[in-house]
């Protein structure tokens, strides 16, 4: 039996412009814990990444139905590991997977090597883990989200890097090979346009922001991967059989890559199944659309109330859900200083097409 969320009397329709109108705010968080990325099973059951640019203790948790959270998987997981230990450095991206595992992206950093951790969220117990190290992740490798597509066996992650080396890494779940793809190409490095919010150009280690690939997804019959560069004007989209096909050269894969749409600059995307690509647009403070037939519309956009829109998952609803967390008033990207006012929710919309959850 699907377990469905009961916070009916914390849903309330967003204030603001006409264009917020209908976008629900599920649930609110406290300071202490700034929401990532969304991961919802075929369940109905909920996870969350908590953002690690604002230094949180826990990695994960779990978002029980009375809107409270708890340590996922377990309290040592959920945490930095203490030696050899159980334990998360540092989660963005993280999917829940058709067969319930929960798929979480444990990033590249100093002393230590990327890795994919798969948790069964039925048995309660530890699935895989896939290692993530060099050549095929780089030095300034950042690995930022992923896809999961169990049809072919393969996880697809973006690898944002430097800028100029963005690339996607592919993942085979039989052998635990990794391959790097697209690296500097066209479709994966940043467009040379000013990340501008609030007025202000948002700054990344000193230097302006311009970021490349991060938004990734797979539509629901693991057919095409959707992707693009944070720092970017379309999105783009190649398909699994592509991307999985080890004799294609970098050249002809890339000649393989298709154009989807326009888009703004942005952060998180999902996919239905009619092939509405949803962004996170977090430079017009909105949510948006590539659309089927290429065209962008903003959804929902209030300046108030949607401060850094981030990562998206498809509910077993019909909703599509999205985080919130002013990630440009984080201290990673406003100079060390965290000028966040709190607005940490989870918000959701109906789809336009069919939602399905849990890939």
């Amino acid at each position: 039996m699907k377990r469905l969320f009961a916070a009916v009397s914390i849903i309330a329709v967003l204030a603001g412009p006409a264009s917020a109108q209908g976008l629900e705010t599920f649930l609110e968080f406290p300071k202490d814990t700034p929401p990532g990325n969304l991961a919802i099973g075929p369940d109905g059951r909920m996870f969350m990444s908590v953002h690690e640019f604002y230094g949180p203790e826990l990695r994960v948790v779990e978002v029980m139905a009375d809107g409270s959270t708890k340590p996922y998987p377990t309290e040592a997981w959920a945490r930095a590991p203490q030696g050899d230990g159980d334990g998360l450095r540092g989660v963005l991206g993280l999917r829940a997977d058709r067969e319930g595992i929960l798929w979480m992206l444990d990033g590249q950093g100093e002393g230590q090597t990327g890795r994919v951790v798969g948790w069964d969220t039925k048995a309660e117990k530890l699935h895989a883990i896939y290692y993530i190290g060099q050549p095929v992740a780089r030095s300034t490798s950042f690995l930022n989200d992923l896809a999961i597509d169990r049809e072919h066996g393969a996880i697809y992650i973006s690898d944002t890097g430097d800028g100029a080396n963005s690339a996607i890494i592919v993942i085979d779940m039989d052998t635990g090979q990794a391959r790097r793809l697209l690296e500097g190409s066209a479709f994966t490095v940043p467009e040379d346009t000013p990340m501008i919010i609030d007025g202000r150009e948002i700054t990344l280690g000193g230097s302006p922001a311009k970021i490349g690939i991060n938004p990734i997804t797979i539509d629901p019959t693991n057919t095409w991967v959707y992707f693009a560069p944070m720092t970017a004007s379309a999105m783009y989209r190649v398909r699994t059989t592509d991307l999985l096909d080890a004799s294609l050269s970098d050249d002809a894969l890339a000649a393989k890559v298709e154009r989807y749409g326009d888009k703004v600059i942005s952060d998180g995307s999902t996919v239905d199944a009619e092939g509405n690509v949803y962004i996170t647009a977090m430079t017009d403070n909105a949510i948006g659309v590539t659309k089927p037939d290429g065209t962008y519309e903003v959804l929902f956009q209030s300046d108030e109330d949607l401060p850094w829109p981030d990562g998206f998952s498809m509910g077993v609803d019909g909703f599509v859900y999205a985080t919130v967390n002013e990630l440009h008033r984080s201290p990673v990207l406003n100079g060390g200083v965290d000028a966040s006012k709190g607005t940490y929710r989870i918000v959701r919309f109906p789809a336009l097409g069919t939602a399905v959850s849990g890939r």
